[in-house]
């Protein structure tokens, strides 16, 4: 267990230079194994997730050298044996999009049946084995294993997916790659993060067309070599620090090279009389005096959070949001389209005074603007809930603790240190 001690009340103040977004680093990171030629890539977060699939690669005989201080990882797969097998990492989600590239490189690849991530809900591979099939791949079980095999080299191919999930998308833009013709994906995800590996491929030489669109067509065959890559902030980290300078009246500012990204995610925190600056590459909110749920035109309604694939408000982010409900003044009704598990957290809430309504599964409603007292409160293995709970502590004068919370590692390397730098006591103890 680690617990995160903070002592809140503080008015947050001063600017940040945001990590890169784990969700775009992953693919990334797995969509190297398709070329054989040296990668470089730039402002790598030093992560647990990163950490593994660096050692997976160690251990398939990949060259690779992680410079933490400079944020930068070079990568050489030319030199993996063809002996090599590949049992992929069970402690994340992100290995099954290693597998299109092993099933190029190796022909096989191997997942324990019970693949880990958070406990927002379920998540059902179905979509990513349907995905490996359509382009040729043999699927079977065999001792608690999910054995990947390769017969042939795939043939383009369509696909409509019955929902615009993210790593589906990703498996199938990678796994069309290693295909031979033209490949299309119908109701594709087209959060940034897709589009950033996009990028990515893009700058290794791949032709994509349509992304960031529900329809993504990809060439396959098209041989793809090195590239020196970049990673841009997330978008997740700036509306999460912006919501802290909300949450505790304070005035902060991040970096942030894509504002085009954040229309939805203003608006959204207008609805608590809060709002966003973009300017000269940074994304600022200073804190009115007071939150103030604002009303609707349409009287009768209450105000409403909808959360669902891009380009709603991302689900990652419907906490953050929730704690700004928790101390606004006035009733919001947040509603997550996408995690049946995404809001079991709320009564954790109760123990710093808050009033909360879980409606279904789906939907809960804020009660904001009592008065919060300091608690001692447990974090679901959920980053943004745990980030949720450090806000509403940080808001309150006194000392809280989040047990637990471990999972804001997963995302955000300097998480801690960055809300020191702008006020807020917080210290980790394991």
């Amino acid at each position: 267990m680690t617990a995160l001690y903070v002592r809140g009340g503080q008015r947050l103040q001063g600017r940040i230079e945001p990590s890169a977004n784990k969700n775009a680093v992953l693919p990334v990171l797995c969509a190297t194994l398709l070329t054989d030629a040296p990668i470089i890539l730039r402002n790598v977060p030093e992560i647990t997730d990163v950490s593994r699939i660096h050692d997976f690669f160690a251990e398939l005989g990949t060259t690779v050298h992680w410079d933490k201080a400079a944020k930068t990882l070079e990568i050489d797969h030319s030199t993996i044996s063809s002996g090599a097998r590949a049992t992929l990492p069970q402690a994340m989600r992100a290995s099954i999009m290693m597998i299109p590239g092993l099933l190029a490189r190796l022909g096989e690849a191997r997942l324990e049946n019970e693949v880990k991530g958070c406990t927002l809900g379920a998540r059902e591979i179905d979509p990513h084995v349907a995905v490996f099939k359509a382009f040729g791949a043999e699927v079977s079980n065999e001792d608690r294993n999910i054995v990947f095999r390769k017969r042939g080299k795939g043939e383009g191919t369509r696909m409509w997916l019955e929902y615009a999930s993210v790593t589906t998308t990703e498996n199938f833009i990678i796994s069309a790659l290693t295909a031979n013709g033209t490949s299309q994906i119908v109701n594709a995800a087209c959060e940034p993060h897709v589009q950033e590996m996009c990028a990515f491929l893009e700058a290794m030489g791949a032709r994509i067309r349509g992304k960031g669109t529900s329809m993504v067509s990809v060439d396959g065959g098209v041989e793809l070599h090195g590239a020196d890559y970049t990673f841009v902030e997330d978008f997740h980290e700036v509306a999460t620090f912006l919501a802290l300078a909300a949450v505790t009246g304070g005035d902060v500012s991040v970096r942030n090279s894509q504002p085009e990204n954040f229309m939805l995610i203003d608006q959204t925190f207008a609805k608590f009389g809060a709002h966003v600056e973009h300017k000269d590459g940074f994304s600022r909110l200073q804190a009115p005096d007071e939150l103030v749920v604002q009303s609707n035109f349409t009287s009768h309604l209450i105000t409403k959070v909808e959360a669902a694939p891009w380009p709603y408000i991302p689900a990652d982010l419907l906490p953050i949001f929730i704690a700004l409900g928790v101390k606004a003044k006035g009733q919001t009704m947040f509603w997550n389209k996408v995690y049946e598990g995404g809001l079991t957290w709320h009564t954790e809430l109760a123990l710093f005074g808050a009033h909360t309504l879980l409606c279904d599964p789906h939907r809960l409603i804020t009660f904001g603007g009592s008065r919060l007292v300091p608690a001692t409160v447990t974090s679901p293995y959920i980053i943004r809930v745990a980030i949720a709970m450090l806000m509403v502590a940080a808001s309150i004068d006194g000392e809280s603790t989040i047990l637990d919370a471990d999972p804001i590692r997963r995302a955000h390397p300097n998480f801690v240190p960055n809300i020191d730098s702008l006020g807020v006591n917080v210290e980790w103890e394991s």
